[in-house]
């Protein structure tokens, strides 16, 4: 349920100006309503960023550690060596 805490912001950007514009009350709250909707929108905003960043990023148990990126450089090197090899002994 937490990936879903970003729409919450949304619903209640929306409740706060339906409030701020329908219910007749003094300017300042109006203000401060209309406000608080701005940063419920804001935080609305970067919480589905976050949620979109973290979809599509990696898993750190796929990243290919130094020690093995070393021991796969070799093993193409060693492709290469044996194919030219092959090449020249006809």
């Amino acid at each position: 349920m937490r990936w879903h805490m970003h729409w919450l912001y949304l619903l209640g950007a929306a409740v706060c100006m339906a409030i701020a514009f329908t219910l007749p009350m003094p300017g300042l709250v109006a203000v401060l309503l209309l406000l608080l909707t701005l940063g419920l929108m804001i935080a609305w905003m970067l919480g589905w960023l976050n949620s979109r960043v973290s979809r599509n990023s990696r898993d750190e148990m796929h990243i290919i550690s130094p020690e093995e990126l070393r021991l796969l450089r070799e093993q193409a090197e060693a492709r290469k060596a044996a194919q030219k090899n092959e090449d020249a002994s006809p």
